[in-house]
C-alpha cells in the first residue's frame, strides 16, 4: 500500500520535494505528526501540493481509495484536538498562500488558506489596514489553520472570534470537488452560513482552501493599563467597566502567576489596552484610574514597544507549552464566573497555574505543568456548572488516551455526526479529532 500511494501521488503532485515519507521528515513534522496520531506512521506521506487543483486530485484519490488524511497548513497546531488511527496522508496547504484580492476600500482581503497570518499582516499595514487576530505560534499561523481551529486571543474582546470576520470560503469536499460559500463582500447573505460551521471544525468536513476576511483601519494610537490587586478588588473593577462607556480591545484577566512572570506584580491582575484616537485613550485611561483609586487598585503603564513585549509575552506563557509534559486548555465560562474559576484554579496548584480569560467573553486559556488530571476534572466541573467547557489543546498522548479532551457535556453530539455524515461519509477527514470522537 505504501508503493502504491505513492506511485500514485508522485503522478499527482509531480515534484519529489512535495511527497515525503513523514519518517523522512524533520523532527519538527515528525513530532507534530507522532504527537496527532495514535499508531505508528511509519507507512503515511506527508504531502506539500502548491496549487488547489492539485490538492483537489490528492484529495480525490484518497477518496477512491478510502485513505483517511490530515489537513494543516505549517503544522503549528497539528497537535490539538483528538488523536486519529490508521492515517496515510497529511496534507499541508503551506504552498497554496497567495493574495487573491484585497478590495480596499471595501475593507475585504481574499487569500489561500496557506498564507501566514504574518505575511498577511504586513500587506495590509500597508494600506493601513490589519486583521484584528492574535493567535497563537503569530509567525507560523496559516490563515487556514486559525479559521479551522477557532484561534484568536486577546482582541476577541473588541473585534469578536475568526468567525464574525469571515465573509466567504471556498473548500474541497471530501470527495475531492471544490465548493464554496459566501462571498467577497460585507452584505452576503445567500445560502447557508458553513464560515461559521467550518470554523473550528478541524479539517472534518473539508479542507479549506480560500477565505474572505473583513480588515480593520490600523488604530492612530495604542496603550495598556494593567491593573493588580486581590480577587475582590478584581472582580469589582470588572464589573465597573463592564457597566462603564469604556470600550478596550483587550481586557484579560490574569493569574499571580501570569503576573509574576510579566514582571508586573505579585497579586492577580487586569491589563487593558485601547487602540483608538490619542484623545480618547487619555479619556478612558482617566476614567480607569477612578476606578482603580477607588478600588485600591496597584496600576501602571505601558506603550509603544513595551506594550507591544507585553501582549506578547502573555501569549507565549499562557498559551506556548514550556515543557513535553505540559497541558494547555482552551476554557469558556460565564464571563461574571471568571475571577471565581481563577481563585479556585490558584487553589489547586498552589499559585503556580498559568490563566489568561478574557473578560468580555469568558474565554481563555490555561497551562498545567504536569499531568494533574483531577485539576483537570475539577476545572472542568467548575465550567460546565456555570455554562462553560474547558477543552485540552495540547497535552501529552497518555492524557489524550486517558481523558475525553473535549469534555463535551450538550446534546449536539447526534446533529454533530448527522453533519459529519453528510460531508464525510467515509470520515477520511481528520478522524477523531473533533468533539466525541467525530
Amino acid at each position: 500500500m505504501t508503493n502504491a500511494i505513492a506511485t500514485k501521488l508522485q503522478s499527482v503532485v509531480k515534484s519529489e520535494e512535495e511527497l515525503v515519507k513523514v519518517t523522512d521528515t524533520d523532527t519538527y513534522w515528525q513530532a507534530k505528526i507522532t504527537q496527532t496520531v495514535i499508531d505508528s506512521v511509519s507507512s503515511a506521506y506527508l504531502v506539500f501540493p502548491s496549487t488547489v487543483e492539485t490538492l483537489a486530485e490528492i484529495v480525490k484519490y484518497a477518496h477512491q481509495e478510502k485513505y483517511r488524511l490530515i489537513p494543516c497548513g505549517n503544522g503549528s497546531k497539528l497537535d490539538w484536538g483528538g488523536l486519529s488511527k490508521d492515517i496515510q496522508l497529511i496534507v499541508s496547504t503551506q504552498k497554496c498562500a497567495r493574495l487573491i484580492e484585497h478590495a480596499v476600500g471595501d475593507l475585504t482581503v481574499t487569500v489561500e488558506a496557506g498564507m501566514k497570518l504574518v505575511d498577511l499582516q504586513a500587506q495590509l499595514q500597508q494600506t493601513l489596514q490589519f486583521l484584528p487576530i492574535d493567535p497563537v505560534f503569530d509567525a507560523q499561523a496559516t490563515i487556514g489553520g486559525i479559521v479551522a481551529t477557532a484561534d484568536t486571543g486577546s482582541w476577541r474582546e473588541r473585534y469578536g472570534g475568526i468567525r464574525d470576520m469571515l465573509l466567504g470560503i471556498s473548500f474541497i469536499r471530501s470527495d475531492g470537488e471544490i465548493a464554496k460559500a459566501g462571498g467577497r463582500v460585507v452584505k452576503n447573505v445567500a445560502g447557508y452560513d458553513l464560515m461559521k460551521l467550518f470554523t473550528g471544525s478541524y479539517g472534518t468536513l473539508g479542507i479549506i482552501t480560500q477565505v474572505t476576511l473583513r480588515t480593520y483601519p490600523l488604530p492612530e494610537a495604542s496603550k495598556t493599563v494593567a491593573l493588580t490587586g486581590d480577587y475582590d478588588a478584581i472582580d469589582r473593577a470588572i464589573q465597573s467597566i463592564r457597566n462603564s462607556g469604556l470600550t478596550p480591545t483587550a481586557a484579560d484577566l490574569i493569574s499571580a502567576s501570569v503576573v509574576d512572570r510579566l514582571g508586573i506584580g505579585k497579586n492577580t491582575a487586569l491589563i487593558i489596552r485601547f487602540q483608538t484616537i490619542s484623545q480618547s485613550i487619555a479619556q478612558q485611561i482617566s476614567q480607569l484610574e477612578s476606578i482603580a483609586q477607588q478600588l485600591s487598585l496597584q496600576i501602571s503603564y505601558y506603550q509603544d514597544r513595551d506594550e507591544t513585549d507585553l501582549w506578547q509575552k502573555l501569549s507565549q506563557t499562557i498559551r506556548v507549552p514550556h515543557s513535553e509534559t505540559a497541558i494547555i486548555g482552551k476554557i469558556g465560562i460565564l464571563p461574571n464566573a471568571a475571577v471565581e474559576l481563577l481563585q479556585q484554579l490558584d487553589n489547586l496548584t498552589d499559585n503556580q497555574s498559568l490563566v489568561m480569560i478574557h473578560a468580555g467573553s469568558g474565554i481563555g486559556h490555561l497551562q498545567l505543568k504536569n499531568e494533574d488530571t483531577k485539576v483537570i476534572e475539577q476545572a472542568r466541573a467548575t465550567c460546565s456548572d456555570r455554562s462553560g467547557f474547558l477543552t485540552l489543546l495540547t497535552a501529552p498522548k497518555s492524557i489524550k488516551q486517558q481523558l475525553d479532551i473535549w469534555g463535551y457535556r450538550g446534546n449536539a453530539s447526534q446533529m454533530m455526526r448527522a453533519i459529519k455524515q453528510k460531508f464525510d461519509p467515509y470520515n477520511i477527514l481528520s478522524p477523531g479529532r473533533f468533539v466525541d470522537g467525530i
